[in-house]
């Protein structure tokens, strides 16, 4: 291996570490309460990206779906062709964009205003259009991406489910959710093994 190439590897330590504990200063507590009222009240929620930014959002799904929030990722591609019927007046929906102006997002955003579904938008830029259209913003921050031309979802997805860590952990400690709960949805694999342990 080139030494450049291990320095750099080497580094990704430092840059997303720096990266999470600068977050901090951006917790916005009135919004941050806010989102996490609004996903536990929600019969369903819907969360919504595109790229990194939609991996990272299929992750919050299944997380929200772990602690018995109803949850589902809806493609953008799905959305406008008919997958909004999922969310219905009182559901929530989730939009990740670091820029805050995906343009693939923006119809979604149109429906749900229409349909009576509120949105949370986690995203970097709070002026963009994704942020005004939101009844909740939470602020994203990225010092930089990892690799060489700082052009890779790198930190950048980090911090997003950093950010999806905290929400879901709120909302389990706010639902009461328990292992006991956990324990009947989660009987699979090493996690299941623990939680129900005899069987």
């Amino acid at each position: 291996m080139k030494p450049e190439a291990l320095a750099m590897a080497r580094d990704v330590y430092r840059i997303e570490r720096e990266c999470i504990e600068e977050m901090e200063s951006y917790f916005d507590e009135a919004a941050f309460t806010r989102a996490v009222e609004l996903l536990c009240a929600a019969p369903r929620i819907g969360t919504c990206g595109c790229g990194h930014s939609g991996i990272a959002c299929r992750h919050l799904a299944h997380l929200l779906c772990c602690i018995e929030r109803p949850a589902r990722f809806v493609s953008p591609a799905e959305a406008v062709h008919g997958a909004t019927g999922f969310l219905q007046t009182g559901d929530v929906m989730v939009f990740a964009s670091r820029g805050g102006k995906t343009a693939e997002l923006i119809p979604i955003l149109d429906i749900c205003r229409k349909k009576g579904v509120s949105v949370i938008t986690v995203t970097e830029n709070t002026d963009s259009v994704l942020a005004r259209g939101a009844d909740v913003v939470l602020k994203q921050h990225v010092n930089r991406e990892t690799d060489r031309d700082n052009t890779q979802g790198t930190t950048s997805t980090t911090a997003l489910c950093v950010i999806f860590h905290t929400l879901t952990t709120a909302v389990a400690e706010e639902t009461g959710f328990t292992a006991e709960r956990f324990a009947v949805i989660h009987p699979g694999g090493a996690v299941g093994e623990r939680l129900n342990p005899g069987k």
